[in-house]
């Protein structure tokens, strides 16, 4: 996997986390039923995900924190 590759992949991560938050903070429709998807937790995986993918591409990129 190339630096590119996992930039991209947590572009589409951080998409997905967004979608989900705005998917789990609207209001719920009890005349629909219930939400079958936990949106909540999707956006919390999604998020962590893509932090983890951007740090590992800085890495492969050759930026290293201070200090090491």
């Amino acid at each position: 996997m190339t630096a590119g590759l996992l930039f991209a992949i947590a572009l589409g991560l951080f998409a997905m986390a967004g979608f989900a938050g705005w998917r789990g903070a609207r209001p719920p429709n009890p005349m629909k039923g219930p939400r079958m998807i936990p949106w909540r937790p999707i956006m919390v995986l999604c998020a962590t995900a893509a932090i983890l993918c951007v740090a590992t591409a800085e890495r492969m990129a050759g930026i290293v924190p201070p200090g090491r």
